[in-house]
């Protein structure tokens, strides 16, 4: 089993748990989620160590987006948690850049799955890293804030910030 070290931050679009190795984040998700699912990738249960420095640099740089200060994460990410075709829905995320906002049915089709959309959706409401991934930038088809971890509320604010 691999350490891993936790950390509830509170911020202004609600509280996040925060789970690293000592290597990378692997968990940013809206607190009341669980954590019940690391042991399935051979993570052990988290200890409390707050002040470890992976764990700091994520609050430093979540506050730093928050403020609108930091437009892109430079932390080190481990997608375990995420299933294989939840990993690619991830990676075409980085077709979704800072400010701009993309539909699901536009992410499946930039996947090459046209028909996936809701697929797609489902994998995005699975984001082990909730906004350090942006999933809050994928809306509906006609525009709507739809499936987002920690609300609507939380998704309107994140993309106000980035002005989409």
């Amino acid at each position: 089993m691999i350490d891993t070290f936790r950390t509830t931050h509170r911020t202004g679009i609600g509280a996040l748990e925060l789970v690293t190795t000592d290597q990378h984040l692997v968990h940013c998700a809206f607190v009341p989620a669980s954590t019940d699912g690391l042991w399935r990738a051979g993570l052990a249960a988290p200890s409390q160590m707050s002040g470890h420095p992976l764990l700091t640099a994520a609050v430093q740089q979540l506050d730093g987006y928050l403020a609108g200060e930091l437009r892109e994460f430079t932390l080190p990410l481990d997608l375990r948690l995420a299933t294989a075709f939840g990993r690619q829905v991830l990676a075409a995320l980085d077709t979704v850049g800072y400010g701009r906002t993309a539909t699901y049915g536009e992410l499946a089709r930039a996947m090459g799955r046209p028909t996936a959309a809701r697929a797609v959706g489902a994998r995005l409401g699975a984001n082990p890293l909730c906004v350090v991934v942006p999933c809050h930038r994928v809306v509906g088809a006609n525009g709507s804030l739809t499936g987002y971890a920690g609300g609507t509320e939380a998704k309107r604010r994140l993309l106000a910030l980035e002005g989409g």
